[in-house]
């Protein structure tokens, strides 16, 4: 394109040139003059307009040239001025994302399985990345500190006294304590041996042996029958025994001082700084065993759990005008909320990086983006350079001639 419009600029010094030489032979060859000397100066006037826009006409450094490259930081925080003031404000951001209907199309899009797949990909890729991150002994140091917070501070003793009581008003202990009859009567008659050399052995020594046989079946067959009528009968008397020690031990867990301390001295025990901080590391060390297994396999449950949730969401978006609207809406006071309190920023990131470019770099890629249609600028200010020059030629002859 520049060679082209100084092709033209070279026609025209040609034309302008020969018919010059002959007007005087050739009167009408005037004209011809006129238009060549226009087009002459209209070429030479946007070659000099276009060329100050990106560096020194013919190296001279003439006031108000080389503009891009000497007002490269002032053009930057003008564009960002005016990205801010005119794309970035809240009723630009707020219309569009109110006209677009985010929800219906992000909800048509997480519903389709491949999106779905991809997008529970991602996570999972995401969710390895995070665990990668995470330092083992911060974590440790956070669910020991939770442990201790929530398990370890708190008294015992009231808790499970409130706790067991409901439990025990409600009933619950009935299927324990049926269990633990079942276990008793199933032992007894699976080991009745293992029954009797119990009871033989606090008989005294000098009892005679066939003594000592007929004790173990009677205690034997005494036993077996109490543990049968304690099955059998909702209102046994063991059984109203059990739920009485259950309701006072309930009771003194809750305001049994010397109860209370007791408990709290099992759990210190249980719960000592070494036995806990091994509880942390080996809590995290499975759990983040778990979750990487599980996100580095696409048949995993946890996976399938991620997908068939996207799929969901996905559906009740697009489903769901009510639920759509309330999720268009909260994009819509987030995104305005965004631009009302970071909108200077998020704008002056295009003043910060025009500023980072060197300045002839600048010029040179601005140019290689406009520079096709500016060479046209030279070219039509060579045309209707021609045609003023012509015009005006022919408006001063036939003034003359009036005259």
């Amino acid at each position: 394109m520049k060679r082209l419009a100084l092709a033209l600029l070279g026609l025209s010094a040609l034309i302008f040139t020969v018919s010059f030489a002959l007007q005087e032979q050739y009167p009408w060859l005037q004209y011809v003059r006129a238009a060549a000397e226009g087009a002459m100066v209209g070429a030479i006037a946007d070659w000099f307009a276009v060329t100050a826009l990106f560096r020194y006409p013919l190296g001279l450094r003439i006031p108000h040239t080389n503009i891009i490259a000497s007002r490269k930081n002032e053009i930057g925080a003008s564009l960002g001025e005016f990205v801010e003031t005119n794309f970035l404000s809240e009723s630009v951001v707020r219309g569009k994302l109110e006209s677009v209907g985010i929800s219906r199309r992000l909800g048509a899009w997480l519903e389709t399985p491949s999106n779905a797949e991809r997008l529970s990909d991602e996570l999972a890729v995401a969710g390895q990345g995070v665990l990668s991150l995470l330092g083992d002994e911060n974590i440790q140091n956070l669910i020991e500190s939770l442990a201790r917070e929530h398990l370890v501070r708190p008294e015992w003793g009231p808790s499970l006294g409130r706790v067991g009581e409901r439990l025990v008003d409600s009933g619950q202990q009935h299927a324990a304590v049926d269990l633990l009859l079942d276990k008793a009567d199933g032992w007894l008659r699976e080991h009745p041996e293992a029954f009797g050399r119990a009871v033989s052995r606090r008989l005294p020594s000098w009892v005679p042996g066939f003594v000592d046989k007929l004790v173990d079946d009677k205690a034997y067959r005494e036993v077996l029958g109490f543990v049968a009528s304690a099955r059998a009968e909702p209102q046994h008397p063991v059984r109203e025994a059990i739920d009485r020690y259950l309701q006072e031990l309930m009771h003194d867990l809750q305001h049994e001082q010397a109860m209370i301390a007791r408990v709290e001295s099992l759990k210190l025990e249980l719960l000592d700084s070494a036995r806990l901080r091994e509880f942390a590391g080996e809590t995290w060390e499975s759990v983040k065993a778990s979750l990487g297994e599980a996100l580095a396999d696409p048949a995993s449950p946890l996976r399938a759990g991620i997908r068939s949730t996207i799929v969901d969401v996905g559906g009740r978006l697009a489903a769901d005008p009510v639920l759509g609207a309330r999720v268009d809406r909260w994009l819509a006071d987030s995104a305005s909320h965004l631009v009302q309190t970071y909108r200077h920023e998020i704008a002056g990131v295009i003043t910060e990086t025009v500023e980072r470019w060197d300045a002839a770099e600048t010029a040179a890629k601005i140019e290689l983006q406009v520079g096709r249609d500016l060479q046209f600028i030279r070219i039509n200010g060579t045309v209707v350079g021609a045609l003023a020059g012509l015009t005006i030629f022919t408006v001063a002859h036939l003034v003359a001639a009036l005259l």
